[in-house]
């Protein structure tokens, strides 16, 4: 594993080896909902291909997990209802995994979603960079007025 350096506020503190080192961000947004993106990706002979990305989601409409779930699905055009998903506990609170992916509501209004390519990350080490995604700690002041 290595170090996936800041992104929007989190930490991403696990990268698998396995992933490609071309690195790039993206900032966007869609249906009233900002999206900072990190994607590592790696050359082949037809182009490149995308092995991991980081998304940290920023929008009212994320109250919830469920709410999150609603957006995801629209967004990654699933059907909602066969979308196969388990729950597992991110430090930030309950998150969904399945399917090549990982998301969870940081708080509300704020969530992450990891999407690997299982070719490249199975399915521990998506989890592995999801717990590793973490808030990035404001630094101490040493002011005191």
């Amino acid at each position: 594993m290595r170090d996936g350096a800041t992104l929007d506020g989190f930490h991403i503190g696990q990268v698998p080896d396995t992933v490609g080192e071309e690195v790039s961000d993206f900032a966007t947004e869609w249906e009233d909902v900002q999206f900072a993106t990190r994607v590592w990706e790696r050359q082949t002979a037809d182009g490149y291909r995308v092995d991991l990305r980081v998304h940290v989601l920023r929008g009212q409409r994320l109250t919830d997990l469920d709410a999150l779930r609603t957006f995801l699905a629209d967004y990654h055009e699933r059907d909602p209802a066969g979308w196969q998903l388990t729950e597992f506990t991110h430090d930030d609170g309950p998150g969904l995994v399945g399917d090549g992916q990982a998301f969870w509501l940081a708080e509300p209004g704020v969530a992450v979603n990891v999407l690997a390519d299982p070719a490249q990350v199975d399915g521990d080490g998506l989890l592995a960079v999801a717990y590793g995604v973490v808030r990035q700690q404001e630094p101490e002041s040493h002011f005191r007025p």
